[in-house]
């Protein structure tokens, strides 16, 4: 009966290793499962983050641009209510440089013009050279045409009626000008 009893004891405690191992193979297949799982959601995560982090340093690259632009062209609507007062200023200086007007344009009226066509520049407004250059339709608007006085003058811009004005290298009046034919 001993060696029954010591048969059977090896039999239960068998089968205790058994479960145990089965327990512990099951134990560690669920760790396993659950740190994939967590290394799943972590990767996903880290994912979601870099998305939305690149996402947000275009969101401030854009509005800085914007923002860059808008600060270049912000006093547009100043200049273009100021390029009628220089344009009066150049016809009255036209008029006065004829030898047939008694009108003189004076010194002093010379230094204002000249004082604020100074500090528009520094604002960024350039007033473009049009008369002798090649007619250019992004450049110009041609009023009319004539016949050129001189072959060479084909093409080309013989007269400005109003000049053209460019902010920061930006269009904001295109010249009026007559073209030789």
């Amino acid at each position: 009966m001993a060696k029954k009893d010591s048969k059977q004891n090896e039999e239960v405690m068998d089968e205790n290793i058994n479960v145990e191992d089965t327990a512990t193979d099951t134990k560690s297949e669920e760790q396993q499962t659950s740190a994939d799982s967590a290394n799943n959601e972590v990767q996903q995560i880290k994912d979601k983050y870099l998305r939305l982090f690149s996402d947000f340093e275009n969101y401030k690259k854009r509005t800085a641009k914007e923002t860059l632009e808008i600060r270049r062209t912000a006093s547009k609507d100043v200049m273009m209510s100021i390029i009628p007062v220089l344009d009066d200023f150049e016809r009255a200086r036209q008029n006065a440089a004829k030898d047939s007007n008694d009108e003189s344009f004076s010194e002093g009226v010379q230094l204002v013009y000249d004082k604020l066509f100074k500090a528009l520049q520094a604002k960024g407004l350039e007033m473009m050279k049009s008369t002798g250059e090649v007619f250019d339709s992004e450049l110009h608007e041609a009023i009319t045409k004539i016949p050129a006085p001189t072959p060479d003058l084909k093409g080309k811009v013989i007269d400005t009626i109003e000049f053209g004005y460019t902010l920061n290298d930006q269009i904001i009046r295109y010249a009026k000008v007559v073209v030789g034919e």
